[in-house]
């Protein structure tokens, strides 16, 4: 029969059209304000004793609250004003010190029969909806020591290959200064410097002693250095922000020695800001054989025993680790198994070979930030983050056998070994980083511009339903459906996939609409046309569809591929206008094509008309 789906194609668009309600109904449910807090490390438990101790700190500042929760991870509490969250924020981080971190954070309001489906909210971009600011400052300073420290250790040993005698190699305010038993001893080891460590110069100042050598790191390799340090901490970074799932984020350097992320409707905004922030490392250190070693505490120490003496220079850090992967020994307690690059690898078996029997501890090394509290000259409270270096042993086992570049560290709760295998495997940083501010950031293209942006989209469909009803009448309300359709499909499959809804990307919604609507005006002028050299309603119908189907999926496809292009070679907003076409086109393909000829065969197909309105 012409004009006829078979039940399955029917069945199909019923089926096709609850999909887009149902993913596209999280949209109709606007997030709650609200504040989350987490401790420092992922092993510190958040009670009901501490929601109580915040919910005592809110109401004391008048701030009003509600649905407070406590997960022993973190804890989230909604606010009732969204303009209290910055208040709420100090008031909390004021009560409860520097050994939480406090963020900001959207609480979800979607039911939870939806959730169970999997359907939540479009994400929107920092254009739109905003996000979170994190400015933080890398210690360059500490990586022009680490580098310096290192250098010391290779001239120590190059001087003892050639035989040059010296008394004491030590660092001072970044100068690397050598004491010598005569002044012959000097200058050999100038030449050996100026030979084989050209990067450094040695210093001849009046009134210095002659058996001292005083060397400094050039001006160009300290510039190096520093350019590199940023550079590796911005690919950390960046890895890091991609563990975290955030689209279309901003990680760039600013200045000499800052690097700024921008985060786009994060929901989580404590786990950013505890990953992102958080700047650990490992290194793999020989028990001291006597007291010339660091003492360091273990990280549980009714679990591990007594504190623990380490020599100072480590067999490997966390620079050598190529990946790093959380999971559980045979016992089910957490472990994280490591994977070394070749030199790593050959600096492990080579440290092991000789001494098994001896222990190895793994140091884990964090670089926090405490809060200081002090008045101001007006009396009100301020909280100044000061930064300080942890470090506590994690692991301290017997060298059985020789180690090679794979092996296994314990020690650590589950939270805290998935954390430190992410930070491993985004990379090790080449300096410490601490977060100097953060805050959360508004739309950064105003709030009459977005408002501008929605109202075009409102006005241009408008006038396209309009025009669609005075030209095409009857066959102008199939089309109209199909198109208010299509913008719910592509809502929906922008939610599900966690696209990001961009300024950009509301362009391509208008331009999406413009290109659904052409695909109905090929094929009613078709139709038209077919009426017009004297077929059949029914004959016409059917010769429309099919006929006007080749040149729409011709014109669809060149666009389609366009908008691949612009993703894969563009950036930012332009993605989102990439994305946002090309889910378009397809679900325009759709409603336009498919959905609009099952409206028309509902109502029309196979019944004997004499007139068609069109």
């Amino acid at each position: 029969m012409p004009n006829k789906f078979p039940l399955w194609k029917n069945i199909t668009i019923i089926l096709v059209i609850a999909f887009g309600f149902i993913y596209a109904a999280p949209n109709l449910y606007p997030p709650d304000p609200a504040i989350q807090l987490s401790g420092q490390s992922g092993a510190m438990q958040i009670d009901a004793a501490v929601l109580e101790k915040v919910e005592q700190s809110l109401d004391e500042a008048g701030i009003a609250h509600f649905d407070g929760e406590a997960n022993g991870e973190a804890l989230l509490i909604r606010l009732k004003d969204a303009n209290m969250q910055l208040r709420a924020k100090e008031v909390i981080q004021a009560g409860m010190g520097g050994d939480y971190i406090v963020a900001l954070n959207l609480a979800p309001t979607t039911p939870d029969w939806l959730r169970d489906l999997g359907g939540m909210p479009m994400k929107l971009g920092l254009d739109l909806s905003g996000g979170v600011h994190f400015l933080l400052e890398v210690d360059l300073d500490s990586a022009l020591k680490t580098r310096l420290e290192g250098d010391i250790e290779e001239i120590k040993t190059a001087l003892r290959d050639e035989r040059i005698r010296y008394r004491s190699f030590e660092l001072s305010q970044n100068q690397i200064i050598g004491q010598f038993r005569d002044e012959q001893e000097v200058e050999r080891a100038k030449t050996l410097v100026r030979t084989q460590y050209r990067d450094l110069q040695p210093l001849s100042e009046q009134g210095q002693n002659p058996l001292s050598l005083v060397l400094k790191l050039s001006e160009l390799a300290t510039r190096e250095l520093e350019d590199n340090a940023i550079k590796q901490n911005l690919t950390s970074l960046r890895n890091r922000v991609n563990e975290l799932g955030v689209s279309e984020p901003l990680v760039s350097r600013q200045g000499k020695n800052r690097i700024v992320v921008e985060l786009p409707g994060v929901q989580d905004t404590a786990e950013a800001k505890r990953i992102i922030g958080k700047t650990a490392n490992l290194e793999f250190r020989l028990e001291a054989a006597d007291r010339a070693g660091e003492i360091f505490e273990f990280r549980n120490p009714s679990g591990q025993g007594p504190d623990a003496r380490l020599e100072s220079k480590a067999v490997i850090t966390g620079e050598n680790v190529t990946d790093a992967r959380a999971s559980f020994d045979e016992n089910g307690r957490p472990q994280v198994n490591i994977t070394l690059d070749a030199k790593g690898g050959w600096q492990m078996g080579y440290a092991t070979r000789d001494n098994i029997g001896r222990r190895l501890g793994v140091l884990f090394i964090e670089f926090k930030t405490k809060l200081e509290k002090s008045v101001d000259e007006n009396g009100e409270l301020v909280l100044t983050p000061v930064p300080f270096v942890e470090k506590n042993i994690i692991s301290l086992a017997t060298i059985q056998a020789q180690l090679g570049k794979q092996f296994r560290i314990t020690g650590l709760e589950q939270r805290e070994s998935s954390e430190l295998a992410l930070l491993l495997r985004a990379g090790a940083l080449a300096a410490p980083m601490y977060i100097v501010e953060e805050r959360t950031i508004g739309p950064s293209l105003g709030a009459d511009n977005i408002d501008l942006g929605v109202k075009s989209v409102m006005v241009g469909m408008g006038l396209v339903l309009l025009f669609m009803l005075a030209v095409y009448r009857g066959f102008g309300v199939f089309a109209n459906i199909a198109l208010g359709m299509n913008l719910v499909l592509l809502v929906a499959f922008m939610s599900l996939l966690g696209a990001t809804l961009t300024l950009p990307g509301i362009a391509g919604i208008v331009l999406t609409v413009g290109m659904a609507v052409d695909a109905n005006v090929l094929i009613f002028s078709r139709i038209r046309e077919e009426l017009a050299a004297g077929g059949s309603i029914q004959g016409s119908i059917s010769a429309g569809y099919d006929r006007a189907f080749v040149s729409i999926l011709d014109a669809n496809i060149t666009t389609l591929i366009v908008a691949l292009i612009l993703f894969l070679i563009g950036s930012g907003p332009v993605q989102g206008f990439a994305v946002t076409l090309s889910i378009g086109i397809l679900t325009s393909m759709f409603t336009s094509i498919v959905m609009t000829r099952g409206l028309v065969n509902l109502v029309i197909g196979g019944r004997k008309i004499k007139t068609l309105w069109i």
